[in-house]
């Protein structure tokens, strides 16, 4: 049955790898018609390394984007302890080092109680959050003091699934179920520290967000493939 895009409708996309969110929001604009009436957003952004459950809304949907950017959040991922990045992710390359032989899969089960709760976390310097109008990594970019504000969050759930030791770095899988707002990227940084160490997220999907699911998320082939529009 058609959909009517401009009337309005959610569109719950697991993102691929590699793509931004606005990389997803412009797929599916062209994909549903070139009409500059049809508005097409999405709530809440997952970086470009990251993969699952992208809300997109469409038309009158987008009212609601913020509503549906405010529900809470469920990730699973990897954190490899024992180095950092720039960027708390792999889009950057390891910048420092750290020792690991101290670090026991009981201090690391204990280190997530540290993080339940409501908590003060500091965004990361490469992030898209603004400062007098211009974005965070933009100012990195060039070099420039980002003057970044801790901002309060909560962690409901933090769970370690596993834990593996490869060469100088400990792979450990997570599960975190928290607010909006969160970067797991930072989460990764804050966990090294607590450990007397440094650690960076590795890999990242967001399992939730509110009451969208990652196993009713479509491919963006599938979206395309199924596409059926109407837009009187």
């Amino acid at each position: 049955m058609p959909v009517n895009y401009r009337e309005g409708a959610v569109i719950i996309i697991n993102k691929p790898l590699g793509w931004t969110s606005f990389d997803v929001v412009h797929k599916v604009r062209n994909l549903i018609g070139k009409n500059p009436k049809i508005k097409v957003g999405h709530a809440g952004t997952l970086d470009p390394l990251a993969t699952g459950v992208l809300i997109v809304c469409t038309g009158k949907e987008t009212k609601n984007a913020d509503k549906y950017q405010a529900d809470e959040k469920e990730y699973t991922g990897t954190f490899s302890i024992g180095a950092t990045t720039p960027c708390y992710d792999l889009e950057k390359l390891i910048d420092k080092w750290f020792p690991t032989e101290h670090i026991t899969d009981e201090k690391i089960y204990a280190a997530t109680n540290l993080f339940l709760g409501e908590i003060e976390q500091m965004p990361p310097i490469f992030s898209a959050k603004k400062i007098d109008g211009e974005r965070a990594y933009e100012l990195a970019r060039k070099g420039k003091e980002a003057k970044l504000e801790a901002r309060k969050i909560t962690i409901k759930e933090f769970e370690i699934v596993s834990i593996r030791r490869e060469e100088k770095l400990i792979k450990t899988d997570f599960r975190v179920v928290c607010s909006k707002g969160t970067y797991i990227r930072s989460l990764a940084f804050d966990f090294g520290y607590a450990l007397n160490s440094g650690a960076y997220l590795e890999n990242l999907c967001r399992t939730r967000s509110g009451n969208f699911r990652l196993e009713n998320a479509i491919s963006m082939d599938d979206f395309r493939q199924n596409l059926t529009v109407t837009t009187a």
